[in-house]
């Protein structure tokens, strides 16, 4: 990520690591080491303190970040799905780990299970309906293996591991 990008940038980059197709909910940043935070003016009726108020439209990282400095974003203001991140103090070199020089910033590093805006595990999941049982024949070609084991996942919920010899 270049300092010359913008926040909006940097927002979209970290809503692509959480795989967020929904981007029509607001979102901030907050940077406490300046006591000053971030969104889309576009959005809003009005600024109250444009000292303290930024344009995530207009507002460059470099204007506001640095390096190994901590902020907050948060996606869906209503949800309030919020990320504290980091700049890292060094930078990456980036064709060495990418291979490429990216036209925007993107995600490169992460771990983990990319969690549903809206906490759905599987399509139809109404958040009352139980469980659906894995598919009988779950590979698409005929000589695959036969599973044993299905992990069933939803972080902060649960984690089930399904024996299908049991079923």
């Amino acid at each position: 990520m270049s300092t010359g990008h913008t926040l909006h940038a940097l927002a979209e980059a970290i809503d692509d690591a959480f795989a967020r197709w929904d981007r029509s909910h607001l979102h901030e940043f907050e940077f406490p080491a300046t006591g000053r935070r971030a969104t889309e003016h576009r959005y809003l009726d009005g600024v109250e303190d444009p000292d303290v108020e930024l344009d995530a439209d207009v507002v460059c990282v470099g204007e506001v970040l640095q390096p190994g400095q901590e902020f907050r974003y948060t996606f869906d203001l209503g949800d309030n799905w919020r990320h504290t991140c980091r700049v890292e103090s060094q930078p990456i070199e980036v064709t060495k780990v990418l291979g490429t020089v990216p036209e925007r910033p993107l995600p490169y590093w992460g771990w983990g299970t990319i969690p549903d805006a809206y906490g759905r595990m599987w399509d139809g999941d109404t958040g009352e309906n139980p469980v659906p049982a894995p598919p009988h024949r779950p590979w698409p070609w005929s000589n695959a293996p036969a599973p044993t084991l299905t992990t069933l996942h939803c972080p902060g919920q649960y984690t089930l591991l399904q024996d299908l010899d049991d079923r």
